[in-house]
């Protein structure tokens, strides 16, 4: 894959990933009921393998902690835009390709991290593939995001490291 694809690639997956994440946030860091029940459900079964505090600490303290870790996904992804834009406000001559690879290598690997860990809690916990709440269901689509997500940021990390080359 040329330079050109990589980048139009790695562009189209970080906007997929930012809209994710970002569109998060305000569930994760209002405390909003869907969110409650997502943390509460795995603090409850980590209660069950580590003990009681790490589970209730899960419960209450993750949402903030993976919403966080999220914005600043979002946020190394995002960077090389931002970079492009002072280099030309200023005039500057600058390295944009390799900025953007290398940002985007490195937040394709975040990405891919932090999904990593809500597949397995989707798959290896009572939270299920399809969550249900007060008697809805997502259909899925909280798992099917965080699959899409992993995929695409492993790729994502791939193709901006033969970039880079």
């Amino acid at each position: 894959m040329n330079k050109t694809t990589t980048a139009i690639v790695s562009w189209a997956i970080t906007l997929w990933t930012c809209y994710v994440f970002l569109g998060s946030l305000p569930y994760k860091f209002t405390r909003h009921p869907d969110t409650q029940h997502i943390f509460g459900t795995i603090g409850a079964w980590m209660e069950g393998l580590l003990g009681r505090a790490i589970g209730a600490w899960f419960a209450d303290f993750g949402p903030f902690v993976v919403g966080g870790f999220e914005f600043l996904t979002s946020v190394v992804l995002l960077l090389p835009a931002l970079l492009w834009v002072i280099a030309k406000v200023k005039s500057a001559n600058s390295e944009g390709a390799n900025t953007r690879a290398r940002f985007h290598r490195i937040g394709g690997l975040m990405a891919a991290a932090v999904m990593a860990g809500a597949v397995f809690f989707h798959l290896f916990t009572p939270l299920g593939v399809e969550v249900l709440h007060q008697g809805q269901s997502d259909g899925g689509s909280l798992f099917y995001a965080a699959v899409s997500i992993l995929v695409l940021g492993l790729a994502m990390f791939a193709l901006n490291s033969r970039a880079m080359r």
